[in-house]
């Protein structure tokens, strides 16, 4: 292969997670060619055992990869989410009395979100991007780019050099496109850590999904498919080390008198996982030739389970933008167009990690005037229907200025 001479494409979308190959597949709708690069090996073919990684799709994530093609292929894997409890609980104590409740029925289209395991998740978008003929490139890291007039170029480190109009970092919090664009990040440490395990247990949980405010920090549990359920656990950082390098046995019964008992007995299923948390927010979403979306430009705390959703909200409106002007006969590396993007999502997105950022500080601690206070606060918006139908429509992704996908229209 020549290396002096670039390969073209219109898009070079940088990572290979979830953001990335969805944002190819949103653009190849669109008729723009792109190319995702993957610095992760090949991964193997044959989906691999439960790993205890899911993920919490709001209804307008679903309704986007539906718009895209690949909710088929996932909805055989799906848990509906038929309903969201949230209150606070003290280990040893169960979840308070004083309650926020939400319910499927209190909206007019189907369950609040679903959720999905990792491993179906990404094979239903690898058969999509192989159908949709968008060029994947595992174990592809960048290691340089650059910008001209007419466009940008990376450089791969097998020398492969490529050229396009635009480049799009979807490489998460600590992202190189980021930093090789010079773009800074703002935030700071919780710390705090998210223990990530998978339960199997005795009794069914309905569909419920449950959010418990800890003093140490927030217990989310998830409902998966059969009697199981995911787990994202938040401890100080310091107990969170310590818990995950304990034998499985002593790992559950940390967890057992915060979980509670009313699922009956509870064993783990897959492996265990740890993530430092914080707040990290590029100080800018864009600059010439190339665009943030994901984690790249956003990295919130994880209590109100809108990662993912919020890296497609930002994938959905880019490609909105970007197919758009290109329908228009702009360049769709132009400054003007990111920058329509950009004020499409920037302010949303410092108003949810605001947001996230407030709560974790009120709801994790153990001072008895605020417990008191939350639990007066819950019960007084469970009460009030206008209130909660609003919170409702906040979790499943529908409220704000949706892109098209997002409302499960196709571009």
């Amino acid at each position: 292969m020549n290396h002096d001479t670039p390969e073209t494409t219109e898009v070079v979308v940088v990572g290979g997670g979830l953001n990335g190959p969805v944002l190819a597949l949103a653009l190849a709708q669109g008729g723009i060619a792109s190319v995702v690069l993957d610095a992760a090996p090949a991964a193997a073919t044959a989906a691999p055992d439960f790993d205890g990684r899911a993920y919490a799709l709001a209804l307008s994530s679903r309704r986007m990869l539906a718009a895209l093609g690949v909710w088929p292929a996932v909805a055989p894997h799906a848990q509906a989410i038929e309903g969201i409890r949230i209150g606070d609980g003290r280990a040893g104590e169960g979840a308070s009395p004083a309650f926020l409740h939400f319910d499927q029925h209190e909206l007019p289209e189907g369950p609040m979100g679903h959720v999905v395991e990792d491993r179906y998740l990404r094979a239903a978008l690898g058969g999509a991007l192989a159908a949709a003929g968008v060029e994947v490139r595992t174990g592809a890291a960048v290691t340089a780019q650059s910008v001209g007039p007419g466009g940008a170029t990376v450089t791969l480190s097998d020398g492969t050099t490529l050229a396009a109009p635009l480049v799009v970092g979807c490489d998460g919090r600590a992202s190189g496109t980021a930093a090789r664009a010079g773009i800074g990040r703002r935030g700071w440490d919780y710390r705090q850590t998210s223990l990530v395990c998978a339960l199997a247990h005795e009794r069914p949980h309905g569909g419920v999904a449950h959010q418990f405010f800890m003093p140490e920090g927030p217990l989310a549990i998830l409902p998966l498919p059969g009697n199981r359920s995911s787990i994202v656990w938040t401890e100080e950082r310091g107990r969170a080390e310590a818990i995950q390098s304990f034998a499985e046995e002593d790992y559950l019964a940390v967890l057992r008198p915060r979980f509670g008992d009313f699922l009956g007995a509870i064993r783990l299923e897959g492996r265990r996982y740890a993530y430092p948390l914080g707040l990290s927010l590029a100080a800018r979403w864009t600059a010439p030739r190339l665009a943030l979306a994901g984690d790249a430009a956003h990295g919130i705390h994880p209590l109100a389970g809108q990662g993912l959703n919020l890296g497609l909200r930002d994938v959905a409106a880019l490609a909105e933008v970007l197919v758009a002007a290109r329908r228009r006969g702009r360049d769709i590396g132009a400054a003007d167009v990111l920058g329509d993007y950009q004020r499409w999502r920037r302010f949303d997105t410092a108003l949810l990690a605001a947001a996230t950022d407030g709560i974790n500080r009120l709801f994790s601690n153990d001072n008895p005037i605020l417990r008191l206070g939350r639990d007066l606060g819950l019960g007084i918006v469970n009460r009030l229907p206008p209130v909660r139908r609003a919170l409702i429509a906040e979790a499943a992704g529908l409220s704000g200025d949706l892109p098209a996908l997002l409302r499960g229209r196709r571009l």
